[in-house]
């Protein structure tokens, strides 16, 4: 999900307290396809919670996966995008193909929550010795999608079509200098091996346990990395008209990025963020630098959008450095596009999630400015992505640590809800 994207539980952080709904039969008897799966899917996910790994670098989840895939009669197949794990059920019976993701990888972040399974795992990122944590649920999706497998190859004989079940691995983003994740399984033939109809994905987050929200439209923002060189020339710091100072462009740099957002754009079409989150430069306090270089992050909802403001950020960065004799660089490192939802396909949808957890218990939430690279399987084909509550009941989720906080927890009964909610959307999908 990059540092800001799970910010994305900002549409179930809503100050809602539901229930725990009262769960529907499904056509199938409940007791023989979900038999036995709440003990293994809360039993998953703290074996994963434990033994977290990094973007890339899930060999141990990987494996487990996998073999669980195979003791269910699938046939998996391994080393997709690095550590990638696919499987396909097939009926057997001509229908359409509906696929299911979730993401595998934890973050460098020193675990605190206190749990009996707590991670306590140390490695290496990015030369830095870090802890790791699944603090953003990912250990939570791969336990759901697992269970979900399980469920629905016991329903085989009743279903017509295929599913795809998807585990994929740096979502969080690949390491320096590496490929991975979502555009990299796309890139190996992915979709154009299995082809699928259409893909859900599901985020566990803040909200009531027992409720889920969903976005029609541009879901969660595209998120750019940028980076601004601002060049100037040396001189001491008692005779600053010797020199260029790159520190008061860097400044002034600072404040005209911000306005055009709050000034060029309209934003009453879509909104978007511009955030500095870094001025490096200089050594001592008496020396004018050479040169400032700023890093920061941009999040849009449109291409057009995200042209324009590319453009407009260059443009005030070198006009501004020119007009005190300096230079300015603008590099924008793109990122993760758009997530859509497919309104066509939610619409299909939402009657599968009333039937779980009611009504009232499934909510139109907020855009979201976090990121994710499901937005790229959706861009493929019609996707629909939404988020799921696991805040215990009788909790404020305002008040409840969010994802990426190294006390990140989550109601372990919501992980049989993200079961039954794969399970119906996707049975409802084949039988239409």
């Amino acid at each position: 999900m990059l540092s800001l994207k799970k910010s994305l539980l900002t549409p179930v952080c809503l100050p809602l307290m539901f229930a725990l709904p009262v769960l529907p039969a499904l056509a199938a008897n409940p007791e023989t396809v979900f038999a036995g799966l709440e003990d293994k899917v809360v039993e998953w996910r703290r074996d994963f919670h434990q033994h977290p790994e990094l973007s890339n670098r899930e060999f141990r989840t990987a494996k487990k996966i996998a073999a669980h895939l195979q003791s269910i009669g699938l046939k998996p197949q391994t080393g997709i995008a690095h550590t990638g794990v696919v499987a396909l059920l097939d009926t057997g019976k001509p229908g359409p193909t509906v696929a299911l993701r979730a993401d595998m990888d934890a973050l460098p972040v020193v675990e605190q929550t206190g749990l009996p399974f707590a991670s306590t795992v140390k490695t290496q990122y990015n030369g830095l010795d870090v802890g790791v944590m699944h603090a953003c649920g990912h250990d939570a999706h791969v336990a759901i999608l697992m269970a979900t497998a399980e469920a629905l190859v016991k329903q085989k004989s009743t279903l017509k079509g295929k599913v795809l079940f998807i585990f994929q691995p740096a979502e969080e983003g690949a390491p320096s200098g590496e490929e991975g994740g979502a555009e990299m399984m796309l890139k190996e033939g992915l979709f154009k091996r299995y082809k699928p109809d259409v893909v859900f994905g599901l985020h566990v987050g803040p909200g009531p346990i027992g409720t889920a929200t969903y976005y029609p439209g541009a879901a969660m923002a595209a998120s750019d990395k940028f980076t601004v060189t601002v060049k100037g020339r040396q001189t001491h710091g008692s005779m600053p008209w010797f020199g260029v100072d790159p520190v008061t462009v860097a400044a002034q740099t600072v404040l005209g990025l911000q306005t055009i957002v709050s000034r060029q754009v309209n934003f009453m079409e879509a909104p978007a963020v511009l955030s500095v989150g870094s001025v490096h430069g200089g050594v001592r306090n008496n020396i004018v630098p050479d040169q400032i270089v700023m890093e920061g992050t941009l999040r849009t909802f449109s291409d057009n959008q995200q042209k324009d403001i590319h453009q407009r950020m260059k443009t005030t960065a070198t006009n501004i450095a020119a007009s005190a004799g300096a230079t300015a660089e603008v590099d924008i490192d793109i990122g993760y596009p758009v997530l859509v939802n497919d309104v066509t396909l939610m619409d299909q949808a939402l009657p599968s999630m009333k039937k779980i957890l009611g009504d009232d218990n499934v909510m139109m939430g907020m855009r979201a400015f976090g990121s994710e690279d499901f937005s790229y399987f959706s861009r493929e084909v019609p996707g629909f992505y939404f988020w799921l509550g696991v805040t215990p009941k009788g909790k404020n989720p305002m008040k409840e640590a969010p994802n990426h906080s190294s006390f990140f927890d989550i109601d372990e009964q919501s992980l049989m809800l993200g079961v039954r909610l794969f399970n119906q959307m996707t049975v409802d999908y084949l039988s239409k």
